[in-house]
């Protein structure tokens, strides 16, 4: 089975257990937004593994890092007066440096770069 077939499986489930979950972030649903951060990263870490062995996995990791940073705001929001927000911007940038590695790995192999 080719590896986006196998990552399609899982992007469905993946995609509603996100939108749970910052749909209880935006409804004040403090303990259902943050028991929804387990499916919905332990999904993310399963997209990766799947794709580890191709270029895509670099852009799965960036969707994890951006869940992450995304769930850490969340539960700070949640239970803390703010000040650990800024904090987000680690996995936020990771994201963004493995954004860059993809597309950077692409343009390689398509030989534009």
């Amino acid at each position: 089975m080719e590896v986006f077939e196998k990552i399609k499986k899982f992007e469905s489930l993946h995609i509603v257990f996100w939108l749970i979950k910052d749909s209880c972030w935006m409804l004040d649903c403090r303990w259902m937004g943050i028991l929804m951060v387990i499916p919905t990263i332990t999904i993310a870490i399963i997209i990766v593994y799947i794709s580890r062995k191709s270029i895509d996995v670099f852009l799965n990791l960036a969707i994890l890092f951006w869940i992450s940073a995304n769930s850490f705001w969340m539960f700070v929001e949640f239970f803390t007066n703010g000040e650990f927000k800024l904090w987000a911007i680690v996995p936020f940038a990771l994201g963004f440096v493995f954004t860059g590695l993809y597309y950077f790995k692409y343009l390689k192999l398509k030989q534009l770069f």
